[in-house]
C-alpha cells in the first residue's frame, strides 16, 4: 500500500493512494464521485491545470517539484473552479478538503510517496 508522508513535519497525509496514470484516468480524475475518503489522495503526473468542474465536493491541492518539494498549496477548492499549476510542477496531488490544514503542511515541505 502506498502512502504520502510529509518528511518535514513527520505527518502522514494519505494512506490510500490512487494514480491517474493514463489519459482516461487523468481526464476523469475525481469526477462522478460523491466524496474523497479521509486519508485518500489522487496523484496526477505532469499536468498544466486542474479543474473541479462537475465535482460534488471541495478538495485540497498541492503541487510538487521534481524533488517532491511543495511549490504551491490550494485549500478547500470548491466545485467548478480552474487552477493553473506552477510551471515547474511535476506532480499534483488532490486530497480531501482540510487535509493540508490538519497536517500543518506548508510550501517548502518535502514529501515522500512510499510504496
Amino acid at each position: 500500500m502506498r502512502k504520502i508522508v510529509n518528511l518535514t513535519r513527520n505527518t502522514t497525509l494519505a494512506e490510500n493512494i490512487e494514480l491517474a496514470n493514463t489519459p482516461l484516468k487523468r481526464m476523469k480524475g475525481l469526477l462522478f464521485r460523491k466524496t474523497l475518503e479521509e486519508t485518500s489522495a489522487l496523484i496526477i503526473q505532469s499536468t498544466s491545470s486542474i479543474h473541479t468542474f462537475f465535482m460534488q465536493f471541495s478538495i485540497d491541492i498541492l503541487f510538487l517539484d521534481r524533488d517532491n518539494r511543495i511549490l504551491k498549496l490550494r485549500h478547500n477548492i470548491a466545485p467548478f473552479r480552474f487552477i493553473l499549476c506552477p510551471l515547474s510542477a511535476k506532480t499534483t496531488i488532490e486530497f480531501p478538503a482540510g487535509t493540508l490544514v490538519s497536517t500543518q503542511t506548508q510550501v517548502g515541505d518535502f514529501l515522500s510517496i512510499e510504496k
